[in-house]
């Protein structure tokens, strides 16, 4: 067995957009190759919460000091590749674990978490991300069958500048094994699904795909057919600029087995549009996205109170935007975000009109110490507005510093 160390681009997912100075480990045997590469993080994070009641204008301010991960948690990856009979193949394995190892917050490892009374956290610290194989070839696409990021929300978490430090931290009880970036603040989150997925090949920078997801009973009580998600983007490059333009949908639909159902039955629907271009050191990035019985963008999680049981959907809808510019092996970058949520399963008032909006900003400065090490430094700035039969409104100020490393 050869044992080499080269300089190879990460083709995982999240990792994506990061992959220009990565470093990877490989090793071949016949004819297969593995490539072991991931990247770890730390973050020192000051939070400043503000909750003001709406009615009386009193308001509760805490502060609260934490080391924790970022938007990116640890992650390894182990990726195979081979051809046989004309065909690139591929298959990938990766863990995503985090730096704590006590919290209140489900999905950390065990501990503590009913409040002192000794009760234990069942779920795993390990998150098994990505576990699929491919195969395929550039005449006529890949076939993909496995765990891997979804297909609707993409592209813009990995054009979030972010993606490689903390961002906003509402949603996120700290210490946690990933905080929130800008998820919820202008795009939902993708996640890492289930699925079966065609991707066409790529013919000039324009490229589509198109699968079937793991289905959510989300309203009704069966799942007759998967979700599909779909996307189709266009890359170009220039001597004077370079971007990207981009789409992509979901959609599911589920049923009841009785008549009548307890919880109304529906389909959910969502869309998005985006774009990003670069000009010399500068480089922008607008996008948008509507969604209908998706549930509440502020979660990130598709479907999650699409109905709160007489089959309202929660009608949401969001924009980003983004500029960064380069200044030798220093970014800096400022961006926006904006999402509304109407009715559904989490605003629980009997008005139709109950709504929260999510709105937040982030500056930040991202210096390349080295080809392996990115030094991070973050504000964000959150608001969140209730306009439900809670009355409160919210507003967090995270302060963060720390840095990340990809070999």
């Amino acid at each position: 067995m050869n044992h080499n160390q080269t300089v190879r681009p990460l083709l995982f997912a999240m990792l994506a957009s990061l992959s220009g100075a990565s470093q990877a480990v490989s090793f071949t045997h016949n004819d297969i190759t593995l490539d072991i590469n991931g990247t770890i993080n730390g973050f020192y994070v000051n939070r400043e919460a503000q909750s003001i009641n709406r009615a009386t204008g009193a308001s509760t301010t805490t502060n609260n000091s934490e080391l924790t991960n970022g938007l990116l948690p640890g992650w390894i990856n182990f990726v195979a590749t081979t051809q046989a009979n004309g065909q690139d193949i591929k298959a990938h394995f990766s863990f995503a674990p985090g730096i704590n190892n006590n919290s209140q917050t489900v999905g950390l490892p065990i501990g503590n978490n009913a409040g002192g009374a000794g009760t234990t956290n069942p779920y795993s610290q390990i998150d098994t991300r990505n576990v699929y194989f491919q195969f395929g070839n550039s005449s006529w696409g890949t076939l993909k069958f496995g765990r891997d990021i979804g297909l609707f929300g993409q592209n813009i978490i990995l054009s979030d500048m972010t993606l490689i430090g903390v961002g906003g931290t509402s949603n996120a009880g700290i210490p946690y094994n990933t905080t929130f970036g800008m998820i919820g603040h202008g795009y939902m989150y993708t996640g890492f699904q289930p699925q079966i997925t065609y991707t066409t090949p790529n013919l000039n920078g324009l490229q589509a795909a198109i699968g079937i997801f793991q289905p959510s009973k989300f309203a009704g009580d069966e799942t007759k057919a998967p979700g599909i998600q779909g996307m189709a983007s266009y890359d170009w490059k220039g001597s004077s600029a370079s971007g990207k333009l981009w789409t992509g949908f979901v959609s599911q639909t589920t049923s009841c087995s009785v008549s009548p159902c307890s919880t109304s039955s529906f389909s959910a629907n969502g869309f998005e549009l985006g774009a990003k271009a670069g000009f010399g050191n500068f480089e922008a990035v607008a996008y948008a996205f509507t969604g209908s019985g998706l549930g509440l963008s502020t979660v990130g999680a598709q479907f999650y109170g699409g109905s709160n049981g007489a089959g309202n959907k929660t009608d949401s809808d969001g924009y980003f935007l983004q500029g960064t510019y380069k200044f030798g092996d220093t970014k800096v970058g400022l961006n926006y975000g904006e999402n509304k949520d109407k009715n559904g399963y989490a605003l629980t008032g009997a008005s139709p009109m109950n709504s929260i909006k999510n709105r937040a900003y982030t500056l930040g400065v991202y210096h390349s110490l080295n080809k392996f090490i990115t030094l991070v430094g973050e504000f964000n700035d959150e608001k969140v507005t209730n306009v439900s039969d809670t009355n409160y409104d919210n507003k967090n100020r995270t302060l963060s510093f720390g840095g990340i490393i990809f070999f």
